[in-house]
């Protein structure tokens, strides 16, 4: 059986040495002293521990049935969200006008990284109900915030996101649910929603659904969708829940994992609907939720991979199998434990830097939202909006292969489900496909991102990373490490970056090089959280901090990255600039 314990050091560090979070200048943190986000933590540890972890396999091995028109969850799973709801764990950085607790977004995300790593299934209740939460803080009416809002920040009522139909997923311009305007100012919302998550549960008295729908006479493709509330039940006006709405679960999808989240086929037949936003508009406030789940399905990406790092370790340190080739490091037993050998230890360190890479990063990018949101910082924003694709499509990328390489470490016990490592690999799967399949991600950054605002945002980073190696050159203990690998992958981003510039009449040669390029701009990000790692680290060396082996830990990891990841930036390049030719050059006929 699997374990987890919630990673607390390393979470204060990326919050109080790297961001230096209650020295920023942004609303609220000046609260988020070292003494607040350790009993926060503290606390998100131990449900995660006690609470959720011990219903992941449950979850995993139950799943959700569909009895009577109602989903039943797995065992535990009620009073398990029950606790989490009395907890304030759904509330976090909600608005206090409706019961929030008004932190910054950033105390949100990382408080939700041990849930997700304790159990991803179960947390998808609460991650999908925040997103529906946003979308109608920030475009919803005042009636409709005072409605809805309230009870999906206690979690009483959670959200789903209704987008994809049977014949379309990304092509969103193909949908057929329709929305007929009435006469009392609601619509009817008639159509077929699949993969829906979280689409029906029992740990819910109501359930929000945000639909995507076209009003007859709209303009066609994206410009002509709108989105709808369709709640499971109606609402009276006085709060109380009224008539059943005709909004009904077709099915429960039997999926590779995350078995303990229902994902439905939702039909809508003549439902109750109420316009959220604009008519026609719908996908700009689809996308609040949407940017939103994007930044928490990268943070998927990695917990999985901290959980499933953590059983490696365990068992790497426990498994007796061959000597090391220098001399028995345990001469009193019948064999080594296998972390003494060197290809399990670059499994664990490719495991271990890119976990702690990745925590760094996200969390950096939540800092950006609050500050866009708070500050009003348009650069933090189109900063932010640049890198949502690179934090969702190559932490879910590496994620997912650093859940094999985990399951690796046990070898064959890796592939019996009585180990849980196939669990990790399974639920850490779907992150690479939902919430725009990675392919997309990838061809979101290089066809939208980085020509963005004329290519101010991507600029603006590169000169952030060439300014940060400008202010540290003289630092002789991080030159050779850190400085010049980031310099180096930092000009292949920047020779990528021209390349697709100088293809806008062969656009195939940017489609062609994209996934390449997101990934390239990935092993960017991490070489420089890497190198601020490093910074942070010398500098609370140099301080005589007293957890002096946490510093030197953190360095010897941070160098294996920009030694050993770093250097495939390189590598990426070439494959981008060899256009599209290679990939092209078959006719479809011949594949």
């Amino acid at each position: 059986m699997p374990s987890y314990t919630a990673p607390l050091r390393d979470m204060q560090f990326v919050l109080h040495d790297l961001l230096k979070v209650s020295a920023q200048d942004i609303p609220g943190y000046a609260d988020l002293d070292r003494a607040f986000t350790a009993a926060v933590l503290e606390e998100a540890g131990k449900v995660a521990t006690n609470l959720l972890q011990p219903l992941n396999a449950v979850g995993d091995r139950q799943g959700c049935r569909l009895e009577n028109g109602v989903v039943r969850t797995p065992t535990g799973f009620a009073a398990a969200f029950d606790a989490v709801r009395s907890g304030g764990w759904t509330a976090i950085d909600c608005d206090p006008a409706y019961g929030g607790q008004g932190l910054p977004y950033v105390m949100h995300m990382v408080a939700q990284e041990p849930f997700v790593s304790a159990n991803m299934a179960f947390s998808i209740y609460q991650g999908v109900t925040h997103g529906a939460y946003s979308a109608i803080l920030w475009h919803g009416t005042d009636a409709q915030k005072a409605t809805w809002l309230p009870k999906l920040v206690t979690c009483e009522w959670t959200g789903t996101m209704n987008l994809t139909e049977p014949h379309c997923g990304t092509d969103l311009g193909l949908m057929r649910t329709r929305a007929e305007p009435q006469a009392d100012g609601s619509y009817r919302v008639t159509g077929q929603k699949i993969f829906i998550s979280a689409g029906d549960h029992d740990m819910a008295d109501n359930i929000v659904h945000l639909v995507l729908a076209r009003i007859p006479g709209g303009p066609d493709g994206v410009k002509g969708v709108s989105l709808f509330i369709v709640p499971k039940f109606l609402v009276n006006p006085d709060g109380t829940l009224g008539a059943r709405n005709a909004v009904s679960v077709g099915k429960i999808e039997e999926k590779m994992g995350i078995h303990g989240n229902a994902t439905c086929i939702m039909n809508h037949d003549d439902a109750v609907g109420y316009l959220l936003g604009k008519a026609h508009k719908g996908m700009r406030a689809m996308f609040t939720m949407m940017n939103e789940a994007r930044l928490g399905v990268g943070l998927q990406g990695y917990a999985q991979a901290e959980a499933a790092y953590q059983n490696a370790l365990a068992y790497a340190r426990d498994r007796l199998q061959g000597r090391d080739i220098l001399g028995a490091q345990n001469p009193d037993g019948p064999a080594d434990p296998i972390i003494v050998h060197p290809d399990v230890r670059r499994n664990l360190m490719d495991q271990k830097t890119f976990v702690e890479g990745a925590r760094a990063l996200t969390m950096w990018g939540a800092t950006l939202i609050d500050r866009a949101q708070k500050n009003g910082d348009t650069d933090a924003d189109g900063l932010i909006s640049l890198l949502t694709p690179v934090i969702k499509g190559f932490q879910t990328d590496k994620g997912f292969e650093m859940a094999v390489a985990a399951q690796q470490v046990f070898g064959g016990h890796g592939y019996i489900e009585a180990w849980g490592m196939s669990q990790f690999v399974r639920d850490a799967r779907i992150a690479m496909i939902y919430e725009g399949a990675n392919g997309i991600q990838a061809l979101d950054l290089v066809g939208r991102k980085l020509g963005a605002d004329g290519g101010r945002p991507v600029m603006a980073f590169l000169d952030l990373i060439r300014g940060f190696v400008t202010t540290n050159q003289a630092e002789a203990r991080l030159k050779a490490d850190f400085l010049d690998p980031l310099e180096a992958a930092t000009a292949d981003m920047h020779a990528a970056a021209l390349y697709f510039m100088g293809q806008i009449k062969t656009p195939h040669a940017a489609l062609a090089g994209s996934y390449d390029f997101m990934h390239l701009t990935g092993h960017v990000c991490l070489g420089l959280m890497w190198a601020q790692m490093a910074r942070a680290a010398l500098d609370a060396l140099d301080a005589r901090a007293s957890d002096s082996a946490f510093y030197e830990t953190k360095l010897a990891t941070g160098r294996y990255y920009m030694a050993r990841h770093l250097p495939a930036t390189a590598m990426l390049l070439a494959r981008i600039t060899t256009g599209a030719a290679p990939v092209m050059a078959l006719d479809a006929a011949h594949f």
